[in-house]
């Protein structure tokens, strides 16, 4: 018994110490990866005095926010922000419900080839944005459509490969007695999809629209070929060519508009967070 005793005291003192280990490791990792974002606010709240300093000054002395309003001068950040905001939305319902539909079919239905169709999607994946970036361009260049929204928007409605990996294990952990209840009850298979699975796939449907939002949010390689003309410009192509409109490298506003900027996107991931956890548990991905 005494043996027994000591034995369990052990083991949940090991489990303590692996737990705390842990715990200090994840800690250490999240501070290295947090550093990016302290510095870039320590730095926007600084006169260019202090940011020029060759000591490294890791707080500001005095909180200057005059690098917020020259920011706002050199750049119209909050019209990026929209434009931003309008192409993500265009891009999220193409992703959302589209990709649903054809994981819905993938998940669902049983059709000759289906493995194969679905193994040859998978395998679009392997190819890299840059591979097919110059003969993409030249498409949307002959039939006139760049300097717009449409080459960035239009390519969501035909799915995205790991987005519908994505649903597709999801829709096949729910139970076929759903689906054969509504169908025995006279429901046909549209039915089923639009109020059956998308309300019970809500948690993942939010966390896909969280990656296509910030996927938009965070481009700056597609919006950079298309795109032109400064007044459709988006938050990503306003800080790119933030030095260009200055002139000068300002440092102190060039990191307020980066601190705007990422605000919304820290707002978002904030809000959401319950379904993003959610809509990965349950897909059965583990980190």
């Amino acid at each position: 018994m005494t043996k027994s005793l000591t034995k369990n005291k052990n083991h949940l003192l090991n489990v303590r110490i692996k737990k705390l280990l842990l715990s200090i490791v994840l800690i250490l990792g999240s501070l290295v990866m947090l550093l990016p974002f302290f510095w870039m606010i320590t730095t926007s709240l600084q006169t260019e005095v202090e940011i020029m300093n060759p000591e490294m000054v890791l707080f500001p002395r005095s909180f200057y926010f005059g690098n917020f309003k020259r920011a706002l001068e050199i750049v119209p950040i909050f019209s990026y922000m929209f434009n931003t905001a309008l192409l993500a939305i265009l891009k999220i319902f193409g992703e959302v419900f589209i990709t649903a539909a054809v994981a819905f079919g993938f998940a669902r239905f049983n059709f000759k080839g289906k493995n194969a169709i679905f193994m040859i999607l998978l395998g679009t994946m392997m190819l890299p944005y840059e591979v097919t970036m110059i003969p993409t361009f030249i498409m949307w260049s002959a039939i006139g459509l760049t300097d717009s929204y449409v080459p960035l928007a239009l390519p969501a409605y035909f799915g995205a490969a790991s987005f519908i990996f994505f649903l597709r294990m999801y829709f096949e952990t729910l139970p076929k007695d759903f689906e054969e209840s509504a169908l025995i009850d006279g429901a046909n298979y549209f039915q089923i999809f639009t109020k059956i699975f998308i309300p019970l796939a809500k948690p993942a449907l939010i966390t896909i629209a969280l990656w296509a939002f910030m996927g938009t949010w965070n481009d700056l390689l597609g919006q950079l070929i298309y795109i032109n003309s400064p007044a459709k410009y988006t938050i990503q192509l306003g800080l790119a060519s933030f030095n260009n409109m200055s002139g000068e490298i300002l440092w102190g506003p060039l990191m307020a508009a980066s601190f705007i900027a990422l605000v919304p996107i820290v707002a978002l991931l904030l809000y959401a967070q319950k379904y993003f956890v959610e809509g990965v548990k349950m897909t059965g991905i583990k980190g």
